[in-house]
């Protein structure tokens, strides 16, 4: 269900964290209350599924936020951070609720490591250069607008 943001006026920060915010729940929202075997249905080419959408999503912010802005190591990584197709892969064993509580550990643990900096500290990007934590924030705004539209439509497909 699309709900109005409640954040619309504010610092900059506060509104670019309420939106990041907002994507990573409505991303999240698509795959909940889905049985075990439509979370993992596909139905496009890809391995494009509510589940893996959901999966996809906690790698992309343990490579922006883990790996890029607090500089740790793969090992101290706290989950898979492969990015492209395996960035996508669930296993057998995982359960939509399993992948959902990564994926809010991984959020938590992204805005844990945002906070210590400001909007304009910046980082290299080995593929994209150059880039500030305002940039990573929109970044990823849109990323999760992408896939949760991807979802949306996974979504209207299961019922």
């Amino acid at each position: 269900m699309y709900a109005l943001p409640e954040k619309t006026t504010g610092p900059e920060r506060d509104l670019l964290e309420a939106m990041l915010d907002r994507g990573r729940l409505a991303l999240v929202e698509n795959a909940q209350g889905l049985s075990e075997a439509d979370a993992r249905r596909r139905l496009v080419p890809s391995l494009t599924t509510p589940i893996a959408l959901v999966k996809h999503a906690a790698v992309a912010e343990r490579r922006w936020f883990q790996w890029l802005v607090a500089g740790l190591d793969e090992s101290e990584i706290d989950g898979p951070s492969t990015p492209g197709d395996a960035s996508f892969a669930v296993a057998d064993d995982e359960t939509v609720a399993d992948v959902i509580a990564e994926h809010e550990g991984t959020t938590a643990r992204s805005r844990e490591i945002a906070a210590a900096f400001s909007l304009d500290d910046r980082w290299t990007h080995p593929v994209v250069g150059e880039v500030t934590l305002r940039f990573i924030y929109l970044f990823l705004i849109e990323e999760y607008a992408r896939h949760t539209g991807h979802g949306d439509i996974l979504r209207e497909q299961l019922s």
